[in-house]
């Protein structure tokens, strides 16, 4: 799959979450979301955080604290070329939240940052924790 159509595949994902505006006062993500919807994905994340550092984002579509950490992290976050950012709707796959908690041993909230490194949560912070800038000096 081409990283354009990832893209827009991603953006087509975020947008049924979150609506699409057209309004300038709309506020772009600077993160290249993955969707993370399924247990084996967490399989994925556990190799592919051998070679690169994975974040997860928990995220609640029914909380605002959630909404604004996460709009917060998006508008500060710049680090697409050093990790792959994965995006938990928690809400829609609870499973797979559960799961996070249990595999690598941290205690569910939300929302949810959690930094994974060869295979191991290395940093997780919540609510107002959440923090770009902070993630950027735990890589």
């Amino acid at each position: 799959m081409s990283k354009s159509h990832k893209t827009r595949q991603n953006m087509s994902f975020l947008n049924s979450i979150f609506g699409n505006s057209d309004s300038s006062d709309s506020q772009k993500s600077n993160v290249n979301w993955i969707p993370l919807t399924n247990l084996a994905q967490l399989n994925d994340i556990e190799s592919m955080s051998n070679v690169k550092p994975i974040v997860i984002f928990k995220h609640s579509t029914r909380c605002s604290i959630s909404r604004m950490a996460l709009k917060q992290f998006e508008r500060e976050y710049d680090l697409d070329e050093t990790v792959d950012a994965f995006f938990l709707d928690l809400i829609a796959h609870r499973d797979v939240s559960n799961e996070i908690a249990n595999r690598f041993n941290v205690y569910h909230e939300s929302p949810q940052l959690i930094l994974i490194k060869d295979g191991k949560a290395v940093y997780d912070v919540s609510h107002s924790d959440i923090d770009a800038e902070a993630l950027k000096n735990k890589i």
